[in-house]
């Protein structure tokens, strides 16, 4: 399968050589967040939203942050709100908002940093971010069908349902699932090591024993034959021997739950909400499900609790659908009084799952 080229991000039309210029600075402000250690996902979505900036900037004669006034940020935010993407549909306030957030980081800087003699940017109101569940969640019996669309008689099938069943177990983020190591899984005590995910934290959560079971076969019978470099030590590669990026993945997962004709659309990101949703459903507690998807906090979570690792294996099987090998029916229905907490981490997945997106 050919692979679709990353799209890569927009560039100014004139070179940074005026040392006041808005590339020179952009430049300045992303080596700035290299320098305290920001993780390279955001240095890069910040480069990306920031050249559509600059760009609009330079297409109406403005070379120089210090040309940059509040109704100059009004207007652009404006022209955001009325934009069309190439489907006729606006971006979504989630978006616009993710777009006007780093050009307010930008200008906050320039200004601390005595580059500009104000901050234009300092009353910008962003546009209003209203909660919001999931869009689509998977049932325990929809999950499986999607499961069981990978053709297991096949290599790359075998893989395939390794990668479904990594994802449904653990609720990993897509970037972390790339980036697994052999030497992250420990299938003796049933966790995984996820190194450097959001925020640079490492983190351990469990692994069902069912994924696990798919995960040694992929790795005994498919991962040899795939691989190139014996010193790769990545766990899911693709048909060409390499890491997958994060486009081929959200296509080969994306691909199965279509499969499935379940009348819902999603990937990678579907499956965390659905392992979410589901041990919420089965009785675990919101905090044990903060841990496992790395979350620092919620917004309405006044107080966070680390717990152990064995205690939050305990919940993970307790309470997920396909921890065991044999299936079990849901341990108890959620308190009424959990609603708001549930809500709150579900609508805090579904704004990750349209960053993702972005």
């Amino acid at each position: 399968m050919a692979r679709r080229r990353k799209r890569p991000a927009p560039t100014t039309a004139a070179e940074p050589v005026d040392p006041r210029g808005m590339a020179a600075m952009l430049e300045r402000f992303l080596e700035h967040m290299q320098v305290k250690a920001y993780a390279r996902a955001t240095v890069e979505n910040r480069r990306t939203y920031l050249g559509w900036f600059i760009a609009w900037c330079e297409e109406r004669g403005i070379s120089r942050p210090a040309e940059v006034t509040r109704p100059v940020l009004e207007r652009y935010q404006r022209y955001l709100y009325h934009y069309r993407k190439k489907n006729g549909q606006p971006l979504s306030f989630r978006s616009q908002y993710s777009r006007l957030s780093p050009v307010r980081a930008f200008f906050k800087w320039l200004a601390r940093e005595n580059l500009i003699l104000y901050n234009p940017a300092s009353e910008l109101e962003l546009p209003r971010l209203r909660p919001r569940l999931p869009r689509h969640v998977l049932s325990p019996s929809e999950a499986e069908r999607v499961l069981c669309q990978a053709d297991v008689t096949d290599l790359l099938g075998i893989r395939d349902r390794a990668i479904l069943e990594t994802l449904y177990s653990t609720g990993m983020r897509r970037s972390e699932l790339i980036a697994l190591q052999l030497c992250d899984l420990d299938p003796e005590r049933g966790t995984v090591l996820v190194r450097q995910g959001k925020g640079k934290k490492d983190r351990m959560i469990p692994i069902g024993a069912r994924a696990l079971l798919w995960v040694d076969k992929y790795l005994d019978e498919v991962r040899p034959s795939l691989v190139l470099h014996a010193h790769d030590r990545t766990v899911f590669v693709s048909r060409e021997g390499d890491p997958f990026t994060p486009d081929h993945l959200t296509r080969l997962v994306r691909d199965h739950v279509d499969a499935a004709e379940l009348g819902k659309r999603g990937a990678c990101h579907l499956f965390r909400h659905t392992m979410a949703t589901l041990m919420l459903e089965g009785g675990a507690d919101v905090r044990f499900i903060q841990q496992m998807l790395g979350h620092a906090n919620l917004s309405t979570t006044q107080i966070y609790t680390q717990v152990s690792i064995r205690k939050l294996k305990q919940i993970h099987t307790a309470t997920h659908p396909a921890a065991e090998l044999r299936r079990r029916e849901p341990a108890r229905e959620p308190a009424g009084d959990e609603d708001d907490a549930r809500d709150a981490l579900l609508s805090s997945l579904d704004a990750e799952a349209e960053e993702e997106d972005d």
